[in-house]
Parts: structure tokens; sequence; C-alpha cells
């Protein structure tokens, strides 16, 4: 195990830690115990475009005029257009998955709490992630354990643009 705010990231290429067994080539093997409550990763950065925009209002039908109409934009809060915060949380799910700190330990997505967006991402941001595990607990089930990461995702100003706690449930030794 690694020590607490030691970086867990594994930014080499490919992104995943690979093993190779009698079925082939998987990723790295990782369990709810390999998680200590304190350590952290920073993921990779990646710059959003006004191609994320456009093919995300396209995947998720959301063409609302403060991320596509650059004019209606302008006489807004934000004076143009800003990405979507939904975009925004994906690059994210995204970024943090590149890192490969998971493993294969993941069994279930279980939500996200306490999501806040204190600031617009535009286009033109480079943003990346900050993630914190802050609780491990056991369930009922032996093979299973509860994680909770605090992340922050900033831009290329260092300000954060959402902070949320990221649930998962994991694999545990038998």
């Amino acid at each position: 195990m690694m020590s607490p705010k030691k970086s867990l990231c594994r930014n080499s290429s490919p992104p995943f830690k690979w093993r190779e067994d009698e079925g082939g080539i998987k990723m790295e093997k990782k369990y709810w115990e390999d998680f200590t409550a304190g350590e952290e990763v920073t993921t990779q950065s990646i710059t959003i475009t006004d191609a994320h925009l456009v093919n995300w209002a396209g995947l998720t039908m959301d063409f609302y005029p403060l991320h596509m109409d650059e004019e209606y934009a302008k006489k807004t809060i934000f004076k143009g257009r800003i990405a979507h915060g939904p975009l925004t949380f994906a690059m994210a799910i995204g970024l943090m998955g590149m890192t490969g700190i998971y493993g294969d330990s993941i069994l279930a997505w279980l939500g996200v709490e306490n999501m806040k967006i204190p600031a617009p991402v535009r286009i033109g941001d480079t943003i990346r992630v900050h993630a914190k595990v802050t609780e491990k607990h056991e369930t009922k089930n032996p093979l299973r354990g509860i994680i909770r990461f605090y992340w922050e995702i900033k831009n290329q100003r260092d300000e954060t643009v959402m902070s949320l706690d990221y649930i998962l449930m994991l694999h545990r030794k038998s």
C-alpha cells in the first residue's frame, strides 16, 4: 500500500497498467484494500474546444444557446459561450479513468454527492482533476467495499470549476 498523499497517477503510455495471464491481457488487478484514505492523484489535462461543446450537444440534445450561440451568450452574465456542466463532469470521469487508478476494482458507481460548480468552463480552458480518497468503509458483503473520492476540477489558472464527492463500490480480496 502507498503512504498517504503519495500520487497514484500512472501517466505512462498506454495510461492503464496491464497484466497478462492465461486469459489474455487485462487491466491491473486492484482491490478496495489497495486504497488508503489520504491518497491523491492529479490527472493529465485537456483543453476544451468548440468541437467538445458541439459533439456534446449532439449527443445529449442539449442545444441551449448559452452553449451553442455566441451572440446569445455574449448578452449573459458569462459574456460568451460556456461548456455544459455535465460535459465538464463527463470529461473529468474520462481523465480519472485514464490515470489507471482504479485498475479493474470497480463493481459499481454509486453516485455523486455535493457537486458544486463555482466557475464556468470556457472554450479554450484547460482542465484537470485532483482527487483524494476521503473515506473507505466495509459493507455487509465481505467481497465489497465502498470508497469516496473528493474531486476538484481545476482550470489552467488553478481555479476550481467543479467539485464533488465520487462514490464507488469496489471488489475486496476474498
